[in-house]
């Protein structure tokens, strides 16, 4: 089975041959390791990019048609670069922050080992998101304008393939001006 092309394999994935789609995963892994390698995953790191573009490529074996005009290599590559670009744009969302940062009652803690905890309410959140806005406006004003350029795209989640063809530049001067951001930030 092994030596079979890759359209047959999806199909026979398709029509529910663990063994076909165990295959195709084993043949594309490296591939969506390079794929995913540029991706940046705030909060995360590179397995779980790995994971997620993993989960591209089985949506890819489900999803496939023989009948279009693309190889499955090609499709594959385009879902798994969509599946990543939307867990980027997920990650810089502040959509799940209040249920990443609850604090559990039912965790064995008692009521008073959680009245001493603070509590923030909406004036909090519109106060650090100001903070928020500040501490960007002030990192803005110590970056060239090339760097503005590629944090504005950075922060959109774009990759660094992504940002380099809208900056008109190669992906190394992008890594090389998202690491001074970085400094910047820090210092």
């Amino acid at each position: 089975m092994s030596s079979l092309a890759d359209e047959k394999l999806c199909a026979l994935a398709q029509s529910g041959q663990s063994e076909a789609e165990q295959i195709l995963a084993g043949r594309y892994f490296s591939m969506v390791r390079a794929i995913t390698r540029p991706y940046f995953l705030a909060g995360g790191d590179s397995e779980d990019l790995t994971q997620e573009g993993m989960i591209g490529l089985l949506m890819a074996m489900r999803q496939f048609s023989a009948d279009k005009d693309a190889a499955f290599r090609t499709f594959a590559g385009r879902c798994i670069r969509n599946r990543l670009n939307n867990a980027v744009k997920a990650s810089t969302r502040r959509k799940h922050m209040p249920l990443e940062n609850y604090i559990s009652i039912t965790d064995g803690k008692d009521a008073g080992a959680l009245a001493g905890l603070c509590v923030s309410g909406p004036e909090d959140e519109v106060l650090s998101r100001e903070a928020d806005i500040e501490a960007v406006a002030a990192l803005k004003s110590r970056l060239s304008g090339f760097e503005n350029r590629v944090l504005g795209h950075y922060l959109d989640g774009l990759s660094y393939q992504d940002i380099s063809e809208r900056v008109d530049r190669d992906t190394k001067s992008v890594d090389n001006a998202i690491q001074r951001i970085r400094k910047k930030l820090i210092t």
